[in-house]
């Protein structure tokens, strides 16, 4: 799911029932409360009623890869199949994430959730709470390459040097009860400015050329097209979209 949209569904109301039941992780405590001292030594970005920051829970990591899950079957409503394929899918997810959030060599990637504001008289469950998500990753380009995923012949020889690093923004989704509240805006202004202050100068991100909502969105914050990069991504209908810093 690298083009994100903007038109997304909103959480199923099955999800409190079935979550439990659909993975074998069982310490999961999908009824366990927001904690705000679990998030105070990481970066976040406060906006109105919503915080967004870095995913700490495994039981956020679990919602966030559900919410994906129902975003990639949002128009197969009358698909007999879809619970038990949104199941398997958040599962296959919820894993990637978790490994992916391992720092690697030259690589980080950080799973993105925008939660809820909790009050003194009001504290949502885990579960209700995450109502946005993206990754974030930074990476290094390839020898050779003056954008992800370019086509180029590698020399037999070359010299080694600093690679240069770039962010790269994917699977962004909001959950429908929860939009036209900025929060697409905003966890895109927060990942971005994440990738920046870890070193990277440009950051980047597929978009589809259908959904004209997500590409004006991403263009209104400061993102262009790459023009070198449309004509080998024009048999998937994606534009590559660059931001620089």
């Amino acid at each position: 799911m690298n083009s994100p949209d903007i038109k997304r569904q909103e959480l199923s109301p099955h999800l409190q029932k079935n979550s439990p039941q659909i993975t074998s992780q069982t310490h999961f405590r999908f009824d366990r409360k927001q904690d705000n001292q679990l998030s105070v030594q990481i970066k976040k970005h406060d906006f109105g009623q919503f915080v967004a920051r870095e995913a700490v829970l495994d039981e956020e990591y679990w919602t966030a890869a559900w919410l994906r899950a129902e975003t990639h079957l949002e128009n197969r409503t009358d698909d007999r199949f879809a619970d038990s394929y949104k199941k398997k899918f958040t599962e296959q997810e919820f894993n990637a994430l978790k490994r992916q959030s391992e720092t690697k060599l030259g690589q980080k990637s950080t799973c993105i959730v925008t939660v809820k504001k909790e009050h003194a008289s009001e504290r949502h469950t885990v579960l209700k709470s995450v109502v946005g998500t993206l990754d974030v990753s930074i990476r290094p380009f390839l020898h050779g390459e003056t954008f992800p995923g370019e086509k180029v012949k590698a020399p037999i020889f070359h010299t080694a040097g600093t690679k240069i690093q770039y962010g790269y923004i994917a699977n962004l989704c909001v959950a429908k009860s929860a939009r036209r509240q900025g929060i697409a805006r905003n966890m895109l202004h927060f990942a971005i400015d994440s990738a920046v202050s870890d070193g990277a100068e440009q950051v980047y991100v597929h978009v589809h050329r259908n959904n004209i909502a997500a590409q004006e969105l991403y263009h209104k914050i400061g993102f262009k097209v790459v023009e070198l990069a449309s004509p080998q991504l024009s048999r998937d209908k994606m534009y590559l979209l660059c931001y620089r810093s």
